[in-house]
């Protein structure tokens, strides 16, 4: 679901008049250059926790800390016009504390209230807070819509945008649980959160050599597990109102594609018990039997049958999930090959490229990255099985994802 799309250099950015409330006029007008923060952190992929199965808790808050005690303070209705309060614009000037992305004219003193977003404040206390530094619904869903646009943007190096939206988001989610908002309203921001970190999984994943971007896919693959968790929540509550989402199948989806790869096993197990407790409309959506079929086909080794499904059948969301996780595949399908079979019988990189829909030579490369042997002859290159120095390797290549066209099958 991509909403919104990118911008040249002094365009501007017309927010949704169907949103009511809120901001009136302009608009978001252009956006600044260059490069801002990054993020810290591990290195690695951390393993998704346990969904809960309890109703909508008040931990919406997307990092419940120690310092915070918004949780235990009778919810407040915000009246903040614009993406980010004046009170706080004023500051991040006279501190000079603005993003790349927020400068009027690249200057780090000076931005607008068509520029400036929120940040996320880690230790806020409902005591120094006041309704005109919350921002309502109607103005959440127009930010939300703004940081989109800017995820399309090619006018900067795509880290820079991405750790912009990241702390932005954790900002808007913040307001909704400071607010306690669940409704249908609601719902739909935390799916586009949702969304912003499937695709940024992927992008991230495509430069994850460097060590910057390697940190920045830690982070963004723990905030993507904690707001599905409680977006799963926000459903539990609406469906006790017997209301639904048009779109839950498929992010309940989410979760189950996030165990492909996991060498935990009782993730596998935990899983069982999570799917049980789902509606029946969710477990028999296509959305979720795609998932789990794909599940049981790599943990079964049905290699084949696991890429064709995801060619023919994988919603762009779900392909854009899994795609970092495709070479962890292959190096396991290799693994297979390599131990079955007899010394006298080759594997030809050509035949296992169409079943891994990989290119022969990113398929090669995966071999040799799993200390496999090439061998060539009559212009044929092929591995002979058997060969003790196969090891599934701690770092893989880039996966680009499915080599076959997507139409085929369909």
């Amino acid at each position: 679901m991509d909403r919104g799309s990118s911008s040249s250099r002094g365009r501007g950015w017309q927010g949704r008049g169907h949103h009511g409330g809120g901001r009136g006029g302009g608009g978001w007008q252009g956006c600044g250059r260059g490069r801002h923060g990054g993020g810290g952190g591990g290195r690695g992929r951390p393993s998704p926790p346990t969904p809960s199965s309890t109703a909508y808790r008040a931990t919406v808050n997307p990092t419940p800390t120690p310092a915070s005690t918004v949780d235990d303070a009778a919810p407040i209705v915000g009246t903040c016009p614009d993406m980010c309060p004046a009170r706080e614009r004023a500051q991040r000037e006279r501190l000079r504390d603005l993003a790349v992305l927020e400068r009027v004219g690249g200057d780090p003193a000076q931005t607008s209230p068509s520029l400036a977003v929120k940040k996320f404040c880690r230790t806020i206390s409902s005591t120094n807070v006041m309704a005109s530094d919350i921002r309502p619904l109607p103005v959440l869903r127009e930010t939300m819509d703004y940081l989109l646009h800017l995820l399309d943007s090619s006018e900067h190096p795509f880290e820079t945008v991405h750790d912009f939206i990241f702390d932005r988001t954790r900002s808007i989610r913040q307001d909704l649980s400071m607010q306690n908002v669940v409704n249908h309203q609601a719902i739909q921001i935390y799916e586009d959160v949702v969304t912003f970190h499937i695709r940024s999984h992927q992008r991230l994943a495509r430069s994850c050599q460097d060590s910057d971007a390697s940190s920045l896919c830690f982070l963004n693959m723990e905030q993507l597990t904690k707001c599905l968790l409680s977006l799963f929540d926000m459903y539990h509550a609406i469906h006790e109102s017997d209301s639904h989402s048009k779109r839950e199948a498929e992010y309940y989806s989410f979760y189950v594609l996030l165990h492909l790869g996991c060498k935990i096993p009782k993730m596998v197990d935990s899983l069982s018990l999570w799917y049980s407790q789902l509606a029946s409309q969710v477990r028999q959506s296509k959305e979720m039997i795609l998932a789990r079929n794909l599940l049981r086909c790599y943990h079964l080794g049905n290699f084949k049958r696991f890429f064709c499904m995801i060619a023919a059948e994988a919603t762009d969301l779900q392909l854009r999930l899994v795609e970092p996780f495709l070479n962890e595949v292959r190096a396991r399908a290799l693994m297979y090959f390599n131990h079955s079979g007899y010394k006298l019988q080759h594997h030809p990189l050509e035949h296992l490229s169409e079943i891994l829909m990989i290119e022969e030579s990113e398929l090669e490369t995966l071999c040799r990255t799993c200390g496999l042997e090439i061998r060539t002859s009559e212009g044929t290159k092929a591995f002979v099985p058997k060969q003790t120095s196969f090891s599934l390797p701690a770092s893989m290549p880039r996966s680009n994802g499915i080599y076959i066209s997507r139409e085929v099958g369909r």
